[in-house]
């Protein structure tokens, strides 16, 4: 009796395993942090076979490499829609860098990680984040079109550093634990933007 050729797995399999994978490891990030991801436990958590993920991402570099590709497309889409809102742009795009954090927590753990986020060794990567800090960048414009281009670097990083702080505090640290019940962070990352001087640019 002949043997009956296995059929390809169609685009659409493939795609759905490729979300299975990641999000298992995306869950593992967002629970255990990066150096609790496996390529085993990946598998198991996406509830896939032990191969599939070393079939689409190679190894855990190369999902890594993935999750930070799409972090940083998110992060850009939703940074822009700040830039747009109305009302105080910097402080708009402070409160949505930390949205982003808090919402994508295992995106943002691998993203801003160089030892592990893929930017040197994956091209789209790279380009994906090459794209959120041009976004990120277009905070001096839109706040003043007129600014010297030599100051254009001031605003981005101030606001950088602040966001990047804040995420990390809310989601590496004790903080959340210590802070009220009722506590809401948008208000709160509100409150603490307007302690700032570069909060005031942008009305």
């Amino acid at each position: 009796m002949a043997r009956q050729r296995s059929t390809p797995a169609s685009p659409e399999a493939s795609v759905d395993v490729q979300r299975a994978v990641l999000d298992g490891a995306l869950d593992i990030i967002a629970t255990e942090g990066a150096e609790a991801v496996s390529m085993r436990e990946v598998a198991r958590r996406a509830g896939v076979s032990h191969q599939a993920p070393y079939h689409y991402f190679g190894d855990r570099a190369g999902i890594f490499a993935a999750i930070s590709e799409e972090g940083f497309r998110r992060f850009t889409d939703e940074f822009r829609r700040a830039l747009d809102l109305p009302g105080n742009i910097a402080a708009n795009c402070l409160r949505a860098y930390v949205s982003f954090a808090v919402h994508h927590k295992g995106h943002y753990r691998v993203m801003f990680r160089s030892d592990i986020c893929g930017i040197r060794t994956h091209e789209q990567t790279l380009s994906a984040a090459d794209d959120a800090f041009l976004a990120l960048l277009d905070l001096a414009e839109a706040v003043d079109p007129e600014r010297d281009p030599a100051d254009a670097m001031s605003l981005p990083v101030a606001l950088w550093a602040q966001a990047h702080g804040l995420a990390t505090l809310f989601i590496d640290s004790p903080l959340l634990d210590k802070l009220p019940p009722e506590t809401n962070l948008e208000e709160l990352v509100d409150k603490v933007s307007q302690l700032t001087t570069w909060s005031t640019h942008g009305n």
